[in-house]
């Protein structure tokens, strides 16, 4: 399989026949705007999810990987978060935009119940466990559903690959900051046109 990618044009022909094999989905700029503003902050439950959408949208994090954040990953002076057990054993650590760091101190000083447990994200109720995967996704996705978007909580993740893309980060870029292990099934995140992928891989247009 190595040799099938060696060659970017190879990789824009594949991408231009495949790349819409798998309907992921994603959120456009104004449903991204409609979510946002429509968060609530007036309840320790609210502020909770208002920190786990800013980390599914801004870091591409998958439930499981929120669930799994410890208060020693996060590095707030420097901003980054560390995800020491990603999926496919490949650790790596991420720069923390600015809304991000402040969704998540506001949850730490305003939410978080006050335990020596070092998971980032408890329940409410003694004794406080840490949350499960299936919990974050469901408040992500609740958090969706009262801005009327009919998503689930991995439409944010698609949605960073999606902006990384059209930032100009390459494939393989995405491909580390997501923690897939092969870039098939990278590609098969983003919805690719040709001209978007030869401006990505050598700075031309058609």
């Amino acid at each position: 399989m190595g040799n099938r990618y060696k060659d970017g044009r190879t990789i824009i022909q594949y991408f231009s026949i495949n790349s819409f094999a798998t309907n992921y989905r994603f959120l456009r700029r104004e449903e991204i705007e409609k979510l946002f503003s429509s968060l609530k902050l007036s309840t320790p439950v609210h502020i909770r999810a208002y920190a786990m959408v800013h980390l599914a949208y801004s870091l591409g994090l998958r439930p499981d990987e929120i669930r799994k954040i410890t208060l020693d990953d996060i590095s707030f002076g420097k901003g980054e978060l560390a995800l020491p057990e990603r999926k496919g054993d490949t650790p790596i650590t991420l720069p923390i935009p600015e809304q991000t760091i402040k969704a998540i101190a506001l949850y730490l000083t305003k939410a978080r119940p006050k335990t020596l447990s070092r998971r980032l994200f408890l329940t409410f109720h003694y004794p406080y466990r840490p949350l499960s995967s299936n919990k974050v996704s469901y408040h992500i996705s609740t958090s969706m559903k009262q801005a009327g978007l009919s998503a689930t909580a991995y439409w944010l993740r698609h949605t960073y690959a999606q902006n990384l893309l059209e930032m100009g980060q390459s494939i393989y870029e995405i491909k580390e900051m997501l923690g897939h292990q092969n870039i098939q099934h990278t590609q098969s995140y983003l919805h690719i046109n040709t001209e978007l992928m030869r401006k990505v891989l050598f700075d031309e247009t058609l």
